[in-house]
């Protein structure tokens, strides 16, 4: 579907634009709603061939663990009954409905290479170099696949994948398989190869297990009425939860009443033989790596943003450089914030962010402000 990009304010397509998003997911959009409502002339670029294709790549029995009132966005509520989940394939609908229905600039097929700052942003693309005033990295937590070194001392005869690439139990050889990582992910590809697979789970650390429907409600329902959904992360509880993620469902309780051996933390693999933090070793025929993602920012030439690990470090958003921004990261601001029925938060408070910025003679809001880093999910 061609989206070519169409100015909410008059200009050559020359002209520096107001702001670039890079990144058109949920993020990426809704950053583009709240820009256009305030006329900026701004462009969405996605590496994608199309509108919500990151969600259609994931695996087939994907549902969201928010229920379908909690997943509205700026302007659009989500076509399904109240208190549905909603399938991956349904979230990609849903946003390339919202980018056509509010005609949002979104330029498909154009992966940005390089970020630099000099009197302007210039970002090199694989389709040409673009400048602008401000830019908002919305590319989100889930970037680069993480799988652990210790894979390279799996042999040869055993099929191993990253959750990314799974789709459905058949994807998987037959035999015995080893999922690595038991945050949301984990569990829920773990529950669904139970069902034709003899499957083990390997878990670095217990997580906390939350029911999706306590006493009959959705668990959102009950974190809006408690305020946990406004907590931030330079609370004191904030700072507490964020450091460590929480399952949402049955998680391993589950998937030990349908048969899954649980067990702690790999240390070790050889050949066909995988050794755990028990002093425990068993053989496998396949394993699965639910361990995660990594952000990968080293494409950003902006220095003073960067901590020593490389990664960046902003005030809800906000980065020391002025005009640079970033959108839809895990605990940005809030537990919610990455989810997407709640990242049209951060996006209105960084759009009015911009407003006042090119409106303001004196110092950029937030600059010299205490930063803290947020870090990629290190699980899924």
């Amino acid at each position: 579907m061609d989206r070519s990009p169409r100015n909410t304010r008059s200009g050559q397509d020359n002209e520096p634009l107001d702001v670039l998003v890079i990144g058109g997911g949920q993020a990426g959009l809704v950053m583009g709603f709240h820009l256009a409502q305030r006329g900026q002339r701004f462009k969405v670029v996605d590496a994608g061939a199309d509108v919500g294709q990151t969600w259609r790549l994931r695996w087939d029995s994907l549902k969201l663990f928010t229920a379908a009132q909690y997943d509205n966005l700026p302007g659009m509520a989500f076509p399904a009954p109240h208190d549905s989940y909603p399938g991956k394939d349904d979230v990609a609908d849903f946003l390339q409905t919202y980018a056509t229905k509010f005609e949002l600039p979104v330029a498909l097929n154009t992966k940005v290479t390089s970020l630099r700052q000099n009197e302007l942003y210039e970002i090199e693309t694989d389709q040409g170099q673009l400048q602008a005033h401000n830019v908002v990295v919305a590319t989100g937590p889930f970037q680069t696949p993480f799988i652990p070194p210790i894979a390279e001392d799996i042999g040869p005869d055993v099929s191993h994948i990253h959750s990314i690439d799974y789709r459905r139990p058949d994807n998987i050889p037959s035999g015995r398989v080893l999922v690595v990582g038991a945050a949301n992910t984990g569990c829920q590809i773990a529950l669904e190869l139970s069902a034709t697979h003899q499957v083990e789970l390997a878990a670095g650390q217990r997580l906390p297990t939350i029911p999706q429907r306590p006493l009959g409600h959705d668990i959102w329902w009950w974190a809006t009425r408690v305020g946990l959904t406004s907590i931030t992360v330079g609370s004191r509880l904030g700072r507490k939860l964020s450091t460590r993620d929480q399952v949402i469902g049955g998680g391993v309780r589950e998937l030990k009443r349908e048969g899954v051996v649980v067990r702690p933390r790999l240390v070790g693999v050889e050949g066909r033989s995988f050794s755990f933090a028990d002093a425990t070793s068993s053989e496998y025929d396949a394993v699965l790596w639910a361990t995660g993602f990594r952000t990968d920012h080293s494409w950003i030439d902006v220095p003073q943003i960067k901590d020593r690990q490389g990664q960046i470090q902003h005030e809800r958003g906000v980065t020391r450089a002025p005009g640079l921004y970033v959108l839809g990261l895990t605990w940005q601001h809030t537990r919610t914030s990455a989810l997407l029925g709640w990242v049209t938060n951060d996006a209105e408070y960084l759009a009015e962010h911009i407003v006042s910025r090119a409106t303001s003679n004196g110092p950029v809001v937030g600059a010299g402000l205490p930063l803290q880093m947020i870090e990629g999910a290190n699980d899924e």
